[in-house]
């Protein structure tokens, strides 16, 4: 007689010759998804997602910061990476694409598998898991034409893009977490964060419930010619940013409270950011049909001015790195 936990895993009648068919379809194929945390530089939010055993206690790997992080430090986790392994059949599609900047192949990714991964669900969203076949990379961003009766689980997505291969992390050895990747004036606006978080425009965290603040930089432009270079080799342009910040969930009072503090951060004499507009408050209508509802939605637009620059202080950093030894002349 099945026990209650077989009863319930077993298969209908539909179920168990699709899930053989697929077994014999696939030669029994496994794929092998590794475990991988999202790593978010504070000073531009830029997202890494490194592999999970290369993360240390050292590390505090949120939205938010990272805590003490040294480049080629010491493993202070010695577990392998948690993987998994999952039987199904995977195929793809593969799109070549040209385009101005780059040519690369889309592969368009499907894996069927037997039973639901419980696990790609459990994960919080500063985990994923990335799976591996023959050298191609892939997440996945849907589960698609499931179908109760069949008992199959689809799952697709496109393989990890060949421009975004960098942000993937397997090997600390060289990776910079201490300088920014933006070159426009987006670190500054991630400091405004007094009343709600801000966050770079697409790189909001999965299901954010407000109240936040998105900072979109839709141009940059140079209002210097050239850069003005200093005799220690540093170098700053004069440049020119249209901003938008895109407010959700705040009242009134509560946006005019982050549009005072933008202005009190810029300040009369600008030394950071320059403010060349006059920007004002509007309100904005996103509705959910469910709900005949809007959502609390503001978006302030800024122009603003404020100095690229490259500090070339390798000096600096060496004198900050070394280790001193003081040797007094006369004593033994």
């Amino acid at each position: 007689m099945p026990t209650v936990a077989e009863t319930q895993n077993a298969k209908g009648r539909l179920a168990a010759p699709l899930a053989a068919g697929v077994d014999e379809i696939s030669q029994s194929q496994t794929i092998t998804f590794t475990l991988y945390r999202r790593l978010v530089l504070p000073m531009d939010g830029f997202i890494f997602w490194v592999k999970a055993d290369l993360l240390g206690p050292s590390a505090t790997v949120d939205t938010t910061a990272i805590d003490g992080f040294y480049v080629n430090q010491g493993q202070r986790i010695t577990t392998p990476a948690q993987t998994l392994t999952v039987a199904g059949s995977f195929h793809y599609a593969s799109t070549q694409t040209q385009q101005q900047d780059e040519n690369y192949v889309n592969n368009r990714v499907i894996f069927t598998a037997l039973s639901e991964v419980h696990d790609f669900n459990d994960v919080d969203p500063t985990t994923m898991y990335i799976g591996t076949f023959d050298e191609i990379r892939f997440a996945f961003s849907q589960r698609s034409s499931f179908y109760k009766q069949a008992d199959l689980y689809h799952y697709t997505g496109d393989a990890v893009y060949s421009i975004l291969e960098s942000q993937i992390i397997d090997d600390l050895a060289g990776f910079d977490p201490f300088n920014v990747v933006t070159s426009n004036s987006l670190p500054a606006w991630l400091t405004l964060n007094s009343i709600c978080p801000v966050f770079p425009s697409y790189l909001v965290p999965d299901n954010q419930t407000p109240p936040y603040v998105s900072i979109h930089i839709a141009q940059t432009e140079a209002i210097q010619a050239t850069p003005l270079f200093d005799n220690f080799g540093s170098q700053y342009q004069l440049a020119k940013d249209n901003v938008t910040a895109t407010v959700y969930g705040l009242r009134n009072f509560n946006a005019q409270d982050f549009y005072k503090g933008v202005l009190d951060y810029i300040g009369p004499d600008g030394q950071v950011l320059g403010l060349m507009n006059m920007p004002i408050i509007q309100d904005e209508k996103t509705a959910q049909v469910e709900l005949t509802a809007l959502a609390m939605k503001k978006t302030i637009k800024f122009e603003v001015s404020y100095y690229q620059a490259r500090m070339r202080d390798v000096a600096v950093q060496y004198i900050l790195h070394c280790v001193p030894k003081f040797v007094i002349e006369g004593l033994v």
